[in-house]
This record gives C-alpha cells, structure tokens and sequence, in this order.
C-alpha cells in the first residue's frame, strides 16, 4: 500500500511538473513542433492564366449556391435549446433575455458590393514552409473554414475567395527569414487573384475586403500597397481584416483608411481580436510585440484596432443581448446554428476583445482563453448586417458627392 501511494504521488508531481514546463517553455515547444527546420524552396510563379480557372476558387459568381461555401446561410437554433448552448460557465449567470430574433437582411434593401476573402491559414505541416494547391487535407479545411466565415457576407452581390499556397502555421510563431519568404510567396499569389478579382468585376461595384488570421495579414497588405493612395481607394466600401491585430500607431496610418469609430461610418477598417475571461494574451501580446509595426518601428505595447462587433463603435463595451448570433458549429465543423444573446464584448485598452466567459463553440479555443478561430462565429449574424448597412452607407455617400 504504502509503494502504491509513493507510486501516486510520483505521478501526482510528474504531473505537475510536465504541465509546468509546458506552461513555461510553451513558445520553445510550440515552435519546435510547428515551425519547419528545413530551408524555405521559391516557389514557382502561377501561370497568368492561373485565376481563370474556377476549380482555383472556393467561391466565385458561377459556382451555384450548393457549390459555394460562402453562400451557406445558417439557421436559428431551437429557442428552447439556446441556453443549453451558451455554455456551463455561462449558465450560472441569470442570463439576460435576448433580443428578439432579427429579420434577414435579404428581407431589406441590400446594396450591391463585391466582397474578396481571403481565407486564414489551414496548413499546420511543419515539412515545408508552405502548403501546395493539392494538400487534400489543408484544402479540406480551408473550404469549411470559407463555408465558416466568408458566409458572414453572403448578402454581396459577389463573393470572391481565392486558393493559394499558404504559408504555414509555423510561419506566425518565429522570426526565421524563411518566414517572411514563405509569406511572400503567399502574398504573390494573393495579389494574383486580386488583380483578376478586380478584372472580372462591374466597374462601377464598391468593393469590400475582407479576411480572418493570415488572410487578415494579406487584406492589410493589400490595402498598403495595392490600395492606399491610388484611385482604387474610392471604391474600396469597407475593410475587415479579421483576427490580425492592426496597431493604432504603427499600422494603421499606411493602410489608407481609418479606423471605424460609428456604425454609420464607411470606407473604413473593422478588426478585432477575441480573448474569453480570464484572458491569458501573454504569447499573443509577446509575437505582437516582437514584429515591427508597417512604419518600422518596433510595436511595443501600442494599442491594436478594436472596433466592437456588437455596436460597430471604436471601442467601448455590449451586452450579450445585443448579439444578434452566434454561429455554434457543430462538431465537425460541417453545420452550425445561429444562437441570439450568447456572448458580450468589451473592447480592453489594449485593444484585445473580452468576450466573458468562455462560451463553449468547440475543441479548437487556444491557450490563454484565446478565441481566435472563433473571431468571426462569435459576432456572425452582427458582422452580415454590419457590412450591408455600411456598403449602403458609403452608396450613399457617394451619391450625395456627385453632381
């Protein structure tokens, strides 16, 4: 008996230690798991015919609705099953009643605008630095990963969501030089979509851009050096690069538009960046640190952009009942229901979004209470009705500039 319980306690405190160490040494183990140890390869130009090709988008006019996963339209979930999904954490709270259920904007006037997405990263292979057009398994889960997200915006007229080789996970979590190569080369292709993108639209149609995590990063550099200061900047309606954090001070001045400060407001950047309570944003804030902001200076501890998802103000605070829905997927991540009143958001003076306790939405929530993968389901149905009224507000705002 008394081996037995030496035994237990050994365990007991190789336990604590291997959890120690993991919480101690997470950066260094994350890194030697995920980032590749191996030179990063150039990687050949597409053909300029590459985006011609249909097969070569996850979504573009043409697919047909059951072909395109960002034409995917959730439903509501049964009321009485709601506060069951809001969560354990939640439900000890007396929970607030939610608004009434909104009507769809496809019920409303939608104005005509022309979204291009761009999908965040879905290669985690530390092998090579980034993802070929014909890794199955990455293409997979970036399709659910558009049929997630990108949906948020199936009230354009056109949705635009390119492929592209991708730099991998890794890329996000060192400072190697083969990291901003194989970023690079993911922007090379990006670009490429873009400029056919911007071929194959009307002339006259407002374009939004938008994406989440790395296809975030893209939109940022898209609106840096494709966009700011040329007259593509007037037609560009609304920007939403999603989950990657914009630095008030040294991102943002480059990128041609400012920040949204009012829901009215048009031609201007929306992000955020979601982190449930208590937030542990250490290995979030240090990467956010370490790299240099676009004006070359390092970025320290400057506020990121938070403009709310609730209310679309810059800054400040909303209940949960003003949250018109949650997208709750399902366990594969195939479907999802819509969930009215599920999660608040605050945004922190340093701009890190709170959204309370940790709603359970899946498997996939990152250390630190670090909400990431879900930073576009938290707000799903508020972010479809944020972009049809400020598309329609900068229409009318244009408009109102001719003579």
């Amino acid at each position: 008996m008394r081996k037995f319980l030496f035994t237990i306690v050994f365990l007991i405190v190789l336990v604590a230690v291997v959890l120690f160490a993991l919480r101690l040494f997470d950066d260094e183990l994350t890194e030697i798991a995920l980032v590749p140890d191996t030179e990063f390869v150039e990687q050949d130009p597409l053909a300029s015919s590459t985006y011609q090709d249909p097969d070569m988008w996850f979504s573009r006019p043409g697919k047909g609705a059951q072909n395109d996963p960002a034409r995917w339209q959730p439903a509501f979930a049964d009321p009485e099953a709601r506060e069951t999904r809001r969560g354990s954490a939640q439900a000890a709270e007396p929970a607030a009643a939610p608004s009434p259920e909104p009507t769809s904007p496809a019920s409303e006037e939608v104005p005509r605008f022309a979204v291009f997405f761009v999908h965040p990263t879905s290669y985690f292979d530390a092998r090579q630095w980034n993802a070929s057009l014909d890794d199955e398994e990455s293409q997979n889960r970036a399709r659910l990963m558009v049929r997630g997200l990108a949906s948020a915006f199936n009230q354009a007229s056109e949705i635009w969501v390119p492929r592209y080789r991708q730099a991998t996970f890794g890329a996000f979590i060192t400072e190697l030089p083969e990291a901003t190569q194989a970023l690079d080369a993911a922007y090379a292709d990006v670009e490429q979509a873009f400029d056919f993108f911007l071929d194959s639209i009307p002339a006259d149609m407002p374009i939004v851009l938008a994406g989440h995590s790395q296809g975030g990063f893209h939109v940022t550099r898209l609106l840096q050096e494709r966009v700011a200061g040329t007259e593509l900047q007037s037609r560009v309606a609304m920007a939403y690069p999603v989950g990657w954090p914009i630095s008030i001070e040294h991102d943002l001045p480059s990128l041609g538009l400012p920040a949204c400060a009012t829901p009215e407001q048009a031609g201007c950047i929306v992000s955020w960046a979601s982190f449930a309570e208590p937030a542990e944003p250490g290995q979030f804030l240090r990467r956010y640190a370490a790299i240099p902001g676009n004006d070359g200076s390092p970025r320290g501890d400057s506020p990121i952009l938070c403009v709310n998802p609730i209310t679309g103000l810059l800054g400040g605070e909303a209940p949960e009942r003003d949250n018109l829905g949650t997208l709750i997927p399902n366990d594969d991540l195939t479907s999802g229901e819509l969930v009215p009143g599920a999660v608040p958001a605050t945004c922190r003076d340093d701009g890190l979004l709170l959204i309370g306790n940790p709603p359970e939405l899946g498997q996939y929530v990152l250390p630190g209470n670090n909400y990431h993968v879900y930073d576009i389901p938290l707000f799903w149905k508020n972010l479809q009705r944020d972009v049809v009224q400020r598309v329609g507000a900068w229409q009318q705002m244009q408009s109102q500039a001719r003579p």
